[in-house]
């Protein structure tokens, strides 16, 4: 019951915080003694001269950060071979999304996102009172562009689309991106979080279109979820009015130094990336003898359908009774789904045990 006093101060609210349930109170992250394969990190440790430069920047933490990440949007913009104009550097891909939503989207305008796809941006829209339209992928997962110009989500005031996708895994060809941003008079954001386990990428679009904004992070492929930087490119006039309402100090000197050392060293990474392609396609065969359909996958997880008959919150329960997370979601056609992150081969090696124990029990009729 909620008092007086209080009912008075919640009924003073914006009308998007109203609309959205108080957060609960959340739950602690999981002990050592579980597998966490559920939120695609990269569970590889730092290289050492990245490290070196986290350690060496707490000896700097008295002073405030760099103002407008000047030095980390060099760094990205000499990696991405791009001039500092066309780059915003974030607390995470996540923030930089946030900051799209408040500058293109005023209340009644709507956002269309290819779906399934990222479901924070559900949350985004509510927040600026705004109408979100999810455009199905077509069967074979290319995009359906004619649907995003001309359909439903015509008048969206920008399009959404992830590639490689999540929770897919998938890749559409980045000829078919093209073809949708040169006949887009809108803004196109190309989220590009899991692109360094992908065959391409969409850097070479962004000089020639100047609708298309794309984002990348440190979190999935070089192992600093944790940490939180992304980086947006694009157009300079796009950029610099995204990074005239960003937040004054919006990140730490660890995350300037740990990025700019990334960026700096990232073929120190080769071998953290060929082991995760390689388990990846090891882990996919695994499932496949016990049943499950496992879609080709370009990221650092994998989407697999449970075997007929069964359901994916159930083996979502199941494999959390033998010690190992997995992710599941609502979206319908994926309800009879897991993904699991690729992480290392111990961790690869208990999951599959794990699955082998659950299908012996499902053959005993346990």
């Amino acid at each position: 019951m909620v008092d007086a006093k209080l009912q008075s101060v919640l009924s003073s609210l914006a009308q998007p915080a109203k609309d959205l349930e108080a957060q609960s109170p959340g739950q602690r992250a999981p002990d050592a003694r579980y597998v966490k394969l559920n939120t695609n990190e990269n569970p590889f440790p730092l290289p050492t001269m990245v490290w070196r430069s986290a350690i060496s920047a707490l000896e700097r933490q008295y002073l405030y950060p760099e103002d407008d990440n000047i030095g980390l949007r060099e760094a990205a913009a000499n990696a991405y071979g791009f001039s500092k104009d066309h780059v915003i550097a974030g607390n995470g891909s996540s923030e930089l999304l946030g900051l799209i939503y408040r500058a293109f989207l005023a209340p009644g305008d709507s956002v269309a996102m290819l779906s399934p796809g990222f479901s924070f941006n559900r949350k985004l829209a509510v927040l600026q009172s705004a109408k979100f339209l999810e455009v199905l992928w077509s069967d074979s997962h290319s995009i359906p562009i004619d649907q995003l110009l001309f359909g439903p989500a015509k008048d969206a005031k920008f399009i959404l689309l992830a590639n490689p996708n999540n929770p897919t895994g998938t890749f559409a060809p980045i000829a078919d991106i093209e073809r949708l941003v040169a006949q887009s008079d809108r803004l196109v954001v190309l989220d590009e979080a899991y692109v360094d386990f992908a065959p391409d990428n969409g850097l070479r679009l962004v000089r020639r279109h100047p609708n298309l904004l794309l984002l990348r992070t440190l979190s999935k492929s070089y192992a600093a979820a944790g940490i939180r930087v992304g980086f947006g490119l694009g157009h300079p006039e796009l950029i610099g009015r995204l990074r005239n309402i960003q937040n004054v100090f919006n990140m730490n000197v660890i995350a300037h130094a740990v990025g700019v050392s990334i960026l700096s060293h990232r073929a120190a990474y080769e071998e953290n990336h060929r082991h995760i392609r390689h388990e990846r396609e090891r882990v996919a065969a695994a499932l496949r003898h016990f049943g499950f359909r496992v879609a080709p996958s370009h990221t650092n997880f994998l989407l697999a359908r449970v075997p007929n008959g069964q359901d994916g919150r159930w083996w979502h329960a199941a494999l959390e009774r033998e010690g190992v997370l997995v992710a599941v979601f609502p979206d319908d056609g994926l309800d009879h789904c897991i993904r699991i992150s690729i992480g290392t081969k111990e961790q690869m090696d208990s999951f599959l045990a794990a699955v082998a124990a659950i299908s012996e029990r499902l053959k005993r009729g346990g």
